[in-house]
């Protein structure tokens, strides 16, 4: 009688139990944490870059959000962190609506990337306009913020060992480095453009100053860097394009095992629950 009763009423032994794989949950959990992580790290970072330059209060100095990388860490930061919460808690609690929700971001979000690739691909020239566009706006707000020129600094100086977009010259087009400026830094270029010197102890931030005179044309590729950016760039990609491609393809994958975690761990949930459906 006992055992008809349990039978009636949907009880089952320890023994005939299916729980969800150990394995793929545990697994969707760990894959959240680390991404999680990473989100957390980046939205602090950012946060404290806006605090520092005090962007809470003041939102009037921001010109082009674009163009401010501490806001950049924000919003991707912000997104990763949102998203792996909802992918790690639906896998510790076992939430179909959690992981549900985290395959209908993440989905979408991998494929817009790959379209994202085949655009560029396709319309490459329109890549290089916009990317040119950009770095020239990078230009013109240089001292605008100085998030935005410490990144311009680092790219000419310890990345591409570069100058400007498309050369030198195009630092003309910053008021504070224009010819016609009444400062001392007219006619000139930042310190990141100078080529480093071995023999000083300390940096000198006055090397690039008058570099656009035509009394420099005979010691100017001595004293700083005269390529651009852009050209400089597409260098770069062509001598590193293995490495990129398996930094792309590593991310893909990752994001790839993420959705099939994901819709696995939800499958044998929804299937756990049909075996307990009166």
């Amino acid at each position: 009688m006992q055992n008809q009763r349990k039978r009636r009423y949907g009880y089952r032994s320890r023994k005939d139990r299916t729980e969800v794989s150990c394995w793929i949950k545990y697994l969707m959990f760990s894959f959240n944490v680390m991404f999680w992580s990473v989100g957390l790290i980046m939205l602090a970072i950012g946060l404290w870059a806006w605090s520092e330059k005090d962007m809470f209060q003041n939102m009037s100095k921001l010109t082009n959000i674009t163009l401010d990388p501490a806001l950049l860490f924000i919003v991707v930061g912000m997104s990763m962190f949102i998203l792996s919460f909802f992918g790690c808690v639906g896998a510790l609690r076992e939430n179909t609506c959690l992981l549900l929700f985290f395959l209908v971001s993440l989905g979408p979000l991998f494929v817009l990337e790959i379209l994202l690739v085949i655009l560029g691909v396709v319309y490459r020239d329109w890549v290089r306009e916009s990317v040119q566009a950009q770095v020239k706006n990078m230009i013109v707000n240089y001292r605008d913020d100085l998030d935005l020129k410490n990144l311009v600094d680092w790219v000419q100086q310890e990345w591409l060992h570069c100058c400007g977009v498309d050369g030198y010259k195009d630092w003309e087009s910053n008021m504070y480095f224009n010819c016609t400026s009444p400062g001392v830094e007219a006619c000139g270029v930042p310190f990141s453009c100078c080529k480093p010197d071995n023999h000083q102890e300390l940096i000198n931030r006055h090397c690039g100053f008058g570099m656009m005179n035509e009394n420099h044309d005979f010691d100017r590729g001595t004293r700083i860097y005269t390529s651009g950016c852009i050209p400089k760039g597409e260098e770069w990609l062509e001598g590193n394009i293995a490495p990129v491609a398996g930094v792309a393809v590593g991310l893909g994958t990752l994001q790839i095992l993420g959705i099939c975690f994901a819709q696995s761990l939800r499958a044998e949930i929804n299937a756990q629950r049909a075996k307990w459906t009166l």
